[in-house]
């Protein structure tokens, strides 16, 4: 069996400065979405609408304070509620830890709905043009997790080649499935790939952003059923995790804004 390589989380220390391993993949992640969006802006139909690199610089701007706010308020209401609802001065304490991806994507959708309001622009014409560039962002995430030893797989079988002891989950050698890799691969360059290539042709208002939203949701779901839950929670209803029930709602939502799209697009 694989050891977690128990990665120092601070890449980089100066004297009183440390920079940790997961600073240094949001801003590969911030990095990647600026390059991605600016080659989307050279794209045929995104160039005849008039978008261009200073759209994308107030983009990441926008989307930046999205996942920032959103990802913590929805780790507060959707994992700890309890929790916060009676230490309230801990709700904004984001150096402690506590993000969650559903309510960074509620956070980024509300931040795109400001942005297309003050431009001008259409909702989805917007989330269409970032949707492709969001999963590298998320892959480099899930590199952070991993670099950190935490958001663990579950117990698997001792044979599997890459079954991996987390030495933190303090169970005593425990062998698990790297779930922190599954998800890099799937919901990161696996949905990348897929999105790049649908978005090259010109496509419907609003069908990138249902695919992106079954893709994650899909993808995300199937990796739950190989990631710990979370200790404080457990299971929920029918053995699914929170991530689980989460998620269920983006795909449902994602296959009506797909048909949505495609029915005006006939029409």
């Amino acid at each position: 069996m694989l050891v977690h390589p128990q990665f120092d989380p601070i890449a980089i220390s100066l004297g009183p400065l440390a920079v940790h391993w997961y600073g240094l993949t949001y801003l590969a992640a911030f990095g990647l979405f600026l390059w991605l969006a600016s080659l989307k802006v050279r794209q045929p139909q995104f160039a005849a609408a008039g978008w261009n690199k200073r759209d994308v610089d107030d983009l990441l701007f926008f989307g930046v304070l999205g996942v920032v706010l959103g990802g913590r308020l929805g780790y507060v209401l959707f994992y700890k509620p309890d929790y916060y609802m009676h230490n309230l001065g801990e709700v904004l304490a984001v150096w402690k830890g506590g993000m969650a991806f559903h309510g960074g994507l509620l956070g980024v959708l509300v931040a795109m709905a400001l942005f297309a309001k003050l431009r001008g622009r259409k909702f989805f014409e917007v989330t269409d043009l970032i949707a492709p560039c969001v999963p590298t962002g998320l892959a480099a995430g899930r590199v952070g997790n991993f670099i950190n030893g935490e958001l663990w797989g579950r117990a698997a079988d001792p044979s599997l080649p890459w079954a991996m002891i987390f030495p933190q989950a303090g169970d005593g050698g425990v062998p698990r499935h790297p779930s922190q890799v599954y998800q890099f691969l799937g919901e990161g360059l696996l949905l990348f790939v897929v999105l790049w290539i649908y978005a090259r042709k010109p496509r419907a208002t609003g069908q990138v952003s249902g695919l992106f939203l079954i893709g994650y949701g899909l993808m995300r779901f199937l990796a739950e059923f190989f990631r710990e839950p979370d200790d404080f929670l457990g299971l929920r209803a029918f053995n699914l995790s929170q991530g689980q029930w989460l998620s269920l709602p983006m795909i449902a939502a994602g296959v009506l804004i797909w048909l949505w799209a495609s029915r005006r697009k006939a029409n």
